[in-house]
């Protein structure tokens, strides 16, 4: 029962959200697009996205408008944008984004998610809360699809590389995971990386490179 009312109250709040704070304030022509993409971003929570694939994907004229809709889900605190980290000032913005849902009860209100995904919930718990601690994030990806989850940057260095992944417990998923941050470590000049877990807690030492192994839960209780 308690679930139950709790996704109405979601419901009702996300609906408040988009028809008074956007729809309304924006003067919204095209309400279902919006509504299609504010959907899509939540359902897709933690994947790449493009606003050419969105066009596409929801018949829209101008790549504009999909910006427009999308910049009006973020000031309306609904979702979190985070661009590919890239030395390169201009690869940024052409680089796809990685979307996040500002409340992780809506993912499961809202969505369509599933058990399948808590690898993919546990990285959006993670990015709201670095978001909230104030840190300047991005995501970084190479050419080969290796893959570093949160890039997390002070002043004009790299302050810290961060993977989140669920279960560590298979060699090949692990191998994976520690193959992108030594890399990234690498190329970014960096040396503090930490890996996000379900329950897994040990530092250990992958190359030149150390690594610190810790429980979401215990994650989110530490000095920001």
């Amino acid at each position: 029962l308690a679930y139950k009312l709790g996704n109405v109250f979601l419901l009702g709040m996300y609906k408040d959200i988009l028809e008074r704070d956007i729809v309304q304030r924006y003067k919204i022509k095209h309400v279902k697009v919006l509504k299609d993409i504010a959907k899509y971003l939540i359902s897709n929570h933690s994947r790449e996205l493009s606003y050419n694939q969105l066009c596409k994907a929801f018949a829209v004229k101008s790549v504009h408008t999909v910006k427009n809709y999308i910049s009006y889900l973020q000031n309306a605190y609904l979702v979190l944008l985070v661009e590919r980290f890239s030395f390169k000032l201009k690869e940024p913005a052409l680089a796809p984004k990685k979307a996040y849902c500002i409340d992780t009860g809506l993912v499961n209100a809202v969505g369509c998610s599933t058990s399948a995904d808590r690898g993919r919930l546990m990285e959006n718990v993670v990015a709201i809360e670095l978001w909230r601690r104030g840190k300047e994030l991005y995501y970084w990806k190479d050419h080969q699809q290796r893959e570093v989850d949160f890039v997390l940057k002070e002043g004009k260095r790299i302050a810290q590389l961060i993977q989140v992944c669920a279960d560590v417990s298979h060699l090949s998923t692990k191998e994976r995971e520690i193959r992108a941050l030594l890399i990234a470590s690498r190329e970014l000049r960096c040396k503090k990386a930490v890996v996000i877990t379900d329950s897994y807690d040990a530092y250990e030492k992958h190359e030149k490179l150390g690594v610190r192994y810790t429980p979401l839960w215990k994650w989110l209780l530490s000095e920001p």
